[in-house]
């Protein structure tokens, strides 16, 4: 079985680095014309250079393939919408879009400031939000699109000093089984991943014996794969160092109580809380 993407057109954002770049090598060796976003500014959203960019293309075009760099911010309306003009005046068509960008301002949440916040929420909430909006009428048109996001172990069940982080990655979650519906019957088909990987991002987070075993190349099969034509559909993929693991939203019976009160709450609460029966969406 061979998956290949000649003809497809591809954008990959934060693709100068980590993951991203990963991804944009791999999907153009399989034939892929790759529009290579990022801002090359510095892990905490500081600074900016198309270098790393132009970087990437040169890689792709060594090895035979199409791309073009974008320097464009996630964050701005216009910068999303300058990588989908990239794409469609150079190639005519997005058949793919990976959702990769992103930075961190951690702290805990009694020193974070509302600045460091927000501005998390903008890079990975609004920047995943901005670039699929310019991208969705073109995929509603061509009746096709593969879309994935990027969420995290952070965002699913949360981590010390990254409460701006955590919230951004889970509300992406939520934006992505909602896309993962609407875009369904034209399809598009949205999924998520939490990947976990050795980049700028995490070598501050992890002793590097770790990081060298959680190479991004070791993520990129699982997310390449979420871009093929037989990719699911709102399915969050954890991947790291060779293993791929779906995570999933439960709930329980639960109980019913036909006149709650607090007392009676208390009293069922092993069966509110028990999750042996426990079933997915």
């Amino acid at each position: 079985m061979s998956f290949r993407f000649d003809g497809k057109v591809a954008i990959v954002t934060g693709a100068g680095h980590g993951l991203g770049r990963s991804h944009a090598l791999e999907l153009a060796r399989r034939g892929a014309k790759v529009v290579v976003n990022d801002l090359g500014g510095n892990v905490d959203g500081t600074g900016g250079s198309s270098e790393a960019a132009r970087a990437v293309v040169e890689e792709i075009k060594a090895m035979g393939g199409q791309a073009i760099a974008n320097g464009g911010s996630v964050a701005d309306p216009q910068g999303a919408q300058s990588m989908v003009d990239d794409a469609m005046n150079a190639w005519g068509r997005i058949d793919v879009l990976i959702n990769n960008a992103g930075i961190l301002r951690d702290k805990s949440f009694k020193n974070v400031t509302m600045e460091d916040f927000r501005l998390v929420l903008e890079v990975h909430l609004m920047g995943t939000v901005l670039v699929t909006k310019a991208a969705w009428p073109i995929m509603n048109e061509q009746e096709y699109g593969r879309i994935v996001v990027t969420t995290s172990a952070s965002g699913l069940w949360g981590n010390f000093g990254q409460t701006n982080y955590s919230a951004a990655k889970l509300g992406i979650v939520g934006f992505m089984n909602t896309l993962a519906k609407e875009g369904a019957k034209k399809n598009i088909r949205t999924n998520a991943i939490a990947p976990i990987a050795g980049t700028r991002m995490t070598e501050g987070l992890m002793p590097k014996p770790m990081l060298d075993q959680l190479k991004p190349e070791l993520v990129t099969p699982g997310v390449v794969y979420l871009c093929t034509e037989d990719a699911p559909n709102g399915f969050i993929l954890q991947a790291g160092g060779g293993r791929f693991f779906r995570a999933q939203m439960m709930e329980n019976q639960g109980a019913t109580i036909k006149e709650p009160t607090v007392e009676s709450v208390a009293e069922q609460w092993d069966k509110v809380a028990d999750m042996s029966k426990a079933r997915g969406h």
